[in-house]
């Protein structure tokens, strides 16, 4: 039997805040390990693992749930760097994906959150050749964001960087596909930057996300209703394949209407050297905000940095080196509405500080005494760092997975 390799690394000596909000944050060593395939599972995580499979997915999860995967290299592989299917609340996040068919893909689930992730040269070809894509992903809690992908033309064979497939939020929680860096697309004639309402969707928001020279599109809505695509920046050159930067474009039969595409600007040429930035068909109906969409002469390749790929590992702006663990547990973990501090003597003058991923602080408490009780019962589901500190100097620091049942 292979034996698979999986872990929680909490670093209780040296954490660093970096000072970007896109692609992976890990900056650490890896573990070989075997490909992982789970039926079933629940409550577990995948950290720290350097995965290859020339036969199929690097990471398969069916029917499982409450699992994260984080700090992991993915790929090459012949098929997906993470495939789920049936799934519930499942978080990707700081993995870097390598050469896969796809990064991420996403059948039937919900509570999917990919975040933060390096992706580099998908190798496709259609009907496979994301990022991200989502194939009838619904409910609340899903998100495509924070990530960054750089195909390179001749090295991969992407379709669309990131592809809605029949899937479709909540009013008052839309899939959310916001802040990605998105560099390359190509040669196919088909694919892009972002796709929504393949087949169908609803409740949707793609924001504040840049492309540059995505392939044959830029952002479009295909069909379905509720869907918004704001403040995007979308660049491309002239290329054998680049055709339209914005679009409502209605390819299926389907009811389409209550959609929004507002305050993106676009500055895309057509293969023949002309520009082809917006196209509205008129088959959707109103789509709100139209009319703020905005050619910007200004906008070229340098939009992106020129490293986009990596770059954990040569930015950072602190590093936090705990004076010593003085005997702390730090449980639950997973958390879930609770988390618990203990310590083996009597913390003068302590605090904790729970920081997200991107490093903001979102919650600081007085400790008193050897056991303290923290509310975590409001914090989305997602990777925290915790800080104890006490007389002023920081004594301990851990990563902690927030759940919900």
């Amino acid at each position: 039997m292979i034996k698979h390799i999986f872990f929680i690394a909490f670093f209780a000596t040296a954490f660093q805040f970096l000072s970007f909000g896109q692609g992976s944050q890990y900056s650490g060593s890896y573990t070989n390990s075997s490909p992982i395939s789970w039926n079933g599972q629940s409550n577990k995580t995948i950290s720290n693992l350097a995965i290859v499979n020339s036969g199929g997915h690097c990471i398969e999860l069916n029917n499982c749930s409450n699992i994260t995967i984080q700090n992991c290299k993915l790929g090459p592989s012949k098929n997906e760097g993470v495939y789920m299917y049936n799934c519930k609340n499942i978080t990707v996040i700081n993995c870097t994906l390598d050469h896969n068919d796809t990064g991420v893909f996403a059948g039937l689930s919900s509570g999917i959150s990919v975040t933060h992730n390096d992706v580099i040269n998908v190798q496709g070809p259609m009907p496979r050749g994301q990022m991200v894509q989502f194939d009838e992903v619904t409910g609340n809690g899903n998100s495509i964001s924070f990530n960054v992908v750089e195909n390179i033309l001749g090295q991969s064979h992407p379709e669309d960087a990131i592809s809605l497939f029949k899937s479709s939020g909540k009013a008052g929680d839309p899939i959310r596909v916001v802040g990605n860096w998105i560099r390359g697309g190509g040669p196919s004639n088909s694919g892009g930057g972002i796709m929504t309402g393949d087949m169908g969707g609803s409740y949707i928001l793609v924001q504040d996300n840049i492309l540059v020279n995505p392939g044959q599109y830029g952002a479009t809505i295909a069909s379905g209703n509720n869907i918004a695509i704001k403040n995007n920046k979308i660049y491309s050159k002239q290329l054998a394949f680049s055709n339209i930067g914005l679009s409502a474009y209605k390819q299926y039969a389907i009811a389409s209407h209550s959609d929004t595409i507002m305050n993106n600007t676009v500055n895309f040429t057509y293969m023949d050297g002309q520009l082809n930035n917006l196209l509205n068909d008129g088959k959707f109906g109103e789509v709100v905000g139209w009319s703020t969409n905005k050619y910007d002469p200004n906008l070229n390749e340098n939009i992106l940095p020129e490293k986009i790929i990596g770059r954990a590992k040569s930015i950072t702006t602190e590093t936090i080196t705990p004076a010593s663990n003085a005997d702390i547990k730090i449980y639950p973990n997973p958390a879930y509405d609770h988390l618990s501090v203990e310590s083996a003597t009597d913390l003068e003058n302590g605090n904790v500080i729970i920081y997200n991923i991107s490093g903001q602080k979102i919650i600081e408490q007085s400790l008193t005494g050897k056991t303290n009780d923290i509310n975590t019962a409001n914090l989305p589901i997602g990777v925290y760092i915790v800080k104890i500190s006490a007389n002023n100097q920081v004594i301990d620091q851990k990563k902690i997975m927030i759940r919900k049942n």
